[in-house]
């Protein structure tokens, strides 16, 4: 299975989750593995919690790839968790770059990951350019735009297909859990390169 059918076909993170999804109550859990127990992943979360994760029998699993920010150009679909400065430039704190063909998620929406952080998906139309501050685009979606920095530091990350026996005891873990009515479930967990932390 390719890459971008992949992709396509697990939209269940917050960053891409569709519409309908977003309605329903949802909670963003960072942290590590403590266990996997059939259908169920214990994690425990930054604040020291231990939280319990049901996962549906069509649950798959993404790993972090860092690449290169040159993969970004006029008409790549982008997201980017940002902290709007004074002028309304949006300040990236990390960017993951979709496929081609693949929109999910178009729009700007609150973000947890940092006080005042937003979350925006769109489309970069018009010139990128570069300096010493980093790459400047512009980023368009339904109902508004949003001119975007990229510090060179900040992390540039694209989503590949990995398998569930990645998902041991102390790896880092991002998910987008929804309410089921008993706690928390989702059908995506992403994980980091080599042991590090998802970037979202």
């Amino acid at each position: 299975m390719t890459y971008s059918v992949w992709l396509g076909g697990a939209v269940a993170l917050a960053l891409i989750m569709p519409a309908a999804a977003q309605d329903a109550p949802r909670k963003i859990l960072r942290g590590e593995v403590a266990s996997l127990d059939g259908s169920t992943l214990s994690l425990k979360t930054r604040d020291g919690q231990t939280v319990a994760v049901a996962l549906t029998p069509d649950w798959r699993v993404r790993v972090v790839v860092p690449i290169g920010v040159e993969a970004i150009h006029t008409g790549s679909f982008i997201g980017t968790a940002q902290v709007p400065q004074a002028d309304g430039v949006g300040r990236s704190l990390e960017v993951h770059v979709f496929p081609p063909g693949v929109k999910s998620g178009e729009g700007e929406r609150d973000w947890d990951s940092q006080p005042g952080a937003r979350m925006t998906n769109g489309t970069v139309t018009g010139e990128v350019t570069a300096d010493a501050k980093g790459r400047e685009l512009t980023l368009t979606f339904p109902g508004g735009s949003r001119k975007i920095v990229i510090p060179p530091d900040v992390p540039v990350v694209q989503f590949n297909a990995a398998r569930h026996a990645d998902i041991k005891p102390g790896v880092q873990v991002f998910i987008a859990a929804q309410a089921d009515g008993k706690g928390w479930k989702t059908n995506n967990v992403a994980i980091g390169q080599n042991g590090s932390a998802p970037p979202m």
